[in-house]
């Protein structure tokens, strides 16, 4: 078994645990910096949540939440794509409010289009039969004003660690599988991506579980 799949059954099995005790629908956060690992073990803890019972989980990224570029090019942000700043948290927060109280029958919530890096409103749907919800991002536990309110929220959380150096590398290789030149990926990663993961791991409230997936 990889460490991922270990960590994503330890997961899932917390979450069942709470689910269970609570009777009501469970929040988790699996937080860290870009190219952490962070989506990959959300997304397979939602597998394994589903192999034990259809539907009972669904995968709520909070990418869905970036700024639109018009938006972002007005404030003079967009090279910076991806910091703290350039995300709506008021509108992330009352959403994972409205989720967590689970009293609609249908919720549908943003999500970000890679291939066009622009959010998708209503990109995914998220139905009142979910019992648990992953939600993974990069600033799920910042303890910066306004994010800091985010943490209370959650029933679990998560935080995968990772060094400079694999950071570094795993964010080098994700823009050099775009296609883009080197001196176009340098400029990405150091003056921004790297920099925002540092920040991130940082600037982060202590999780319930700490993952090193170096």
């Amino acid at each position: 078994m990889s460490s991922i799949d270990g960590n994503a059954h330890q997961i899932a099995d917390i979450a069942k645990k709470r689910f269970a005790d609570e009777k009501r629908r469970v929040l988790v956060a699996v937080a860290g910096a870009p190219g952490s690992g962070k989506s990959t073990l959300a997304e397979r803890a939602v597998e394994l949540l589903n192999e034990g019972r259809a539907g009972c989980a669904a995968l709520f990224p909070m990418d869905g939440y970036h700024y639109d570029d018009v938006v972002l090019e007005a404030a003079g942000r967009r090279p910076f794509k991806g910091a703290i700043d350039t995300f709506d948290a008021h509108g992330l927060r009352h959403m994972l409010l409205r989720l967590k109280e689970n009293a609609d029958d249908v919720v549908a919530v943003p999500v970000l289009d890679r291939t066009i890096e622009i959010a998708r409103a209503g990109g995914r749907l998220i139905p009142q039969s979910v019992d648990i919800l992953v939600c993974e991002g990069n600033y799920l536990l910042a303890e910066q004003a306004p994010w800091d309110r985010l943490k209370s929220i959650f029933d679990f959380t998560v935080f995968v660690d990772v060094s400079e150096a694999n950071l570094r590398k795993r964010l080098q290789d994700r823009w050099s599988s775009y296609g883009l030149d080197p001196k176009e990926i340098n400029r990405k990663v150091e003056e921004n991506d790297l920099p925002n993961g540092l920040a991130i791991i940082s600037g982060s409230s202590e999780p319930d579980r700490r993952i090193d997936n170096n």
